[in-house]
C-alpha cells in the first residue's frame, strides 16, 4: 500500500497578520488549526509522512508541530526538501539554528539542487505538490509563491487544505 503524504505551503512571517511575533495569540491559533489538521490527517486519512519545504514561518511551524506528534504517533515521519543549500544563509542566526536544529531531527533530507536559481522554490513546491496526497496550505488567497503552489496542486489534482491567515 501506498504511504499517504501531506505537504505544507504557506506565507513567510512578514507576510501573516503577527510577523515574527510567534506569542501573539494569532500566531498561537494559527499553529492549533495546523496540529488539529496535521492530526487529523493521521488519524483519519492514514498520513504517515509530512513534507516541509522548511522556510521561515509557516513550514517551520509544520515541521515541529509534525515532530511533536511523533511522540504521539511514532509511525510519523518528516521529510525536509530544501530548495537549495544556501537556503537560510541570509536568516538572523536564531533562525538558522532553529532550521538546523529541526533537520537533524528530520527523517528524511531531500536537497533538490546546490546552487541557488530564481526558480528554485518553486521547484521545490512543485515537488511537494507532486509527491503529496494532501497539501495544507496557509494562505490568503493573494498572488504569492503560495498561491503558486495551491494552483499547481489542485491543477494535478491534489486535496488542498487552505487556512486563511486574515480568519485567526
Amino acid at each position: 500500500m501506498k504511504e499517504k503524504v501531506c505537504a505544507f505551503t504557506g506565507h513567510r512571517p512578514q507576510n501573516l497578520p503577527f510577523g515574527f511575533n510567534e506569542s501573539d495569540e494569532r500566531c498561537q491559533t494559527l499553529k492549533k488549526l495546523l496540529r488539529y489538521a496535521i492530526e487529523k490527517l493521521i488519524t483519519e486519512k492514514g498520513v504517515t509522512l509530512f513534507v516541509s519545504g522548511m522556510a521561515l514561518g509557516v513550514d517551520i511551524y509544520a515541521a515541529e508541530i509534525v515532530l511533536e506528534m511523533k511522540k504521539k504517533y511514532p509511525n510519523v515521519k518528516l521529510e525536509a526538501a530544501i530548495p537549495c543549500e544556501t537556503q537560510a544563509v541570509k536568516w538572523r542566526e536564531k533562525d538558522r539554528d532553529r532550521y538546523f536544529r529541526l533537520i537533524e531531527q528530520c527523517d528524511t533530507e531531500t536537497l533538490l539542487q546546490t546552487k541557488y536559481t530564481a526558480d528554485c522554490m518553486q521547484k521545490r513546491n512543485e515537488y511537494m505538490a507532486n509527491k503529496a496526497d494532501y497539501l495544507i496550505a496557509v494562505w490568503d488567497g493573494k498572488p504569492s509563491g503560495t498561491g503558486k503552489t495551491v494552483k499547481y496542486a489542485e491543477s494535478i489534482g491534489k486535496t488542498v487544505i487552505r487556512i486563511s491567515p486574515s480568519e485567526l
